[in-house]
């Protein structure tokens, strides 16, 4: 077996080096070391939306009626692991509102037109999850799955348990759901903290244009599950 290092193995010589702060040293290390965390936690992000977004795609994938891959079992297993990753995408705002404001206001300039919202990972994501108004490509592989085994996304609602693991789909989804709306809002906390009602890097309103895509996905489901209580 051929010798491998842990430095070889993550490639840690390359990682290291892609954070590349624009702010001058003239700045202050302090503004430096600001800009540093900025880039480190938004790159973060960027590889937790890649295990979310392939996880999720499995997920979707497991799914699907037989003569592709059904899998309940290995779907939940997928959903439960990317509901983890969403909450350690929420942790990452924490982390970034120890970043002060002053500094944030000094490097904020040699950022240009770059900004969040042209992240195309976290649109694919928001094509998996939808919104508050569309249902997402994984709800409807799960609706698919319900359907296969001769009932409706109602029916696993109001029988609870008694569904078996079409009810711990439905409850990942729910909690997944919920775990991408409190990261939303969390981020929506975040920028109206750092920006208050300034614009966007990239050209958006800012806090406006976030508000209103701080929508929670699964919109059918969280419906139907509220009739088992309000039939």
């Amino acid at each position: 077996m051929s010798t491998l290092k842990y430095a070889e193995y993550l490639q840690m010589e390359t990682l290291l080096s892609l954070q590349e702060p624009r702010t001058p040293h003239t700045a202050g290390r302090a503004v430096v070391l600001a800009e540093q965390l900025f880039i480190i936690t938004h790159q973060c992000c960027e590889l937790w939306l890649k295990q979310l977004g392939a996880d999720l795609d499995a997920a979707a994938d497991a799914l699907l009626p037989p003569g592709e891959t059904l899998d309940l079992e290995l779907a939940l297993e997928f959903l439960l692991r990317a509901a983890e990753s969403i909450r350690v995408l929420q942790q990452q705002m924490l982390v970034l509102e120890k970043l002060p404001l002053r500094y944030f206001a000094e490097f904020r300039t040699y950022l240009g037109t770059a900004s969040g919202a042209q992240s195309a990972q976290f649109r694919r994501l928001t094509t998996l999850l939808g919104n508050s108004h569309h249902q997402g490509s994984l709800y409807e592989a799960f609706a698919a799955a319900v359907e296969y085994h001769g009932q409706s996304v109602h029916d696993i609602c109001r029988r609870g348990v008694e569904a078996g693991v079409l009810h711990r789909l439905a409850e990942a989804l729910v909690d997944l759901g919920n775990g991408y709306w409190h990261w939303k809002v969390a981020h929506l906390a975040l920028v109206s903290r750092m920006v208050g009602e300034e614009g966007g890097t990239g050209g958006s309103s800012g806090v406006d244009f976030l508000a209103r895509r701080t929508t929670r996905p699964f919109p059918e489901l969280r419906r139907l599950r509220g009739t088992v209580h309000h039939p």
